[in-house]
């Protein structure tokens, strides 16, 4: 009778061995899967790229070349505007543009100026001869010429910055700086280095 019970109570052992391990995987199971959730997460983060480096266009400009200045080389200046601007080229521009180019832009504005600077010669000395008499309103005309003459410039400029020059990285303008020899303003046109952007920058 004893060796029965002691049978038994070995048989019951094994039975709760039995179900404690079968339980041990589940409860396992069941902490472990949190675990994997999180591994999955930290996964995922490491796998998103970094977002991409951004250059600034003042980062880009300070690294820039220093603009070319065309100054004028005639003998009539009216307001600070000059009736031919130096068809020099300049040493700066060599590998940048064509000195053929050059010469034809410059060319242009030239023709530009020597049909209309004429016109505002003769109103300027008008306007001076009657300047007593009008109180200086016989001004008027030679400084509305003078500014349509600089719009018609820079219509041209533009012109020939979207047919050439921004493709070549330049950018010309009509500017105002001061003179050389004297504290005086003149109009100049100025050649600007345009910043080259990295071909990868995001849209």
């Amino acid at each position: 009778m004893a060796e029965f019970d002691t049978i038994s109570e070995l048989e019951e052992e094994e039975e709760e061995e039995a179900a404690t391990s079968s339980s041990s995987p589940s409860s396992s199971s069941s902490v472990s899967g949190p675990d994997d959730d999180e591994e999955d997460e930290e996964e995922e983060v490491e796998e998103t790229p970094p977002p991409p480096r951004v250059v600034s266009e003042e980062h880009l400009r300070r690294y820039a070349p220093d603009p070319v200045l065309v100054r004028g080389a005639g003998h009539i200046t009216v307001f600070g505007l000059s009736n031919k601007f130096d068809t020099e080229f300049p040493s700066v521009l060599t590998g940048k543009v064509a000195p053929e180019e050059f010469k034809t832009s410059i060319g242009r504005v030239n023709a530009c100026l020597k049909k209309a600077l004429p016109v505002n010669v003769k109103w300027l000395l008008c306007g001076c001869l009657c300047c007593c008499c009008t109180l200086g309103c016989s001004l008027w005309p030679v400084i509305c010429l003078n500014k349509r003459t600089r719009r018609s410039i820079q219509k041209l400029l533009e012109w020939e910055n979207n047919r050439l020059y921004h493709k070549l990285a330049l950018h010309w303008k009509l500017t105002k700086r001061k003179c050389e020899t004297s504290n005086m303003m003149e109009y100049v046109i100025l050649i600007e280095f345009l910043p080259k952007y990295p071909i990868f920058r995001p849209d």
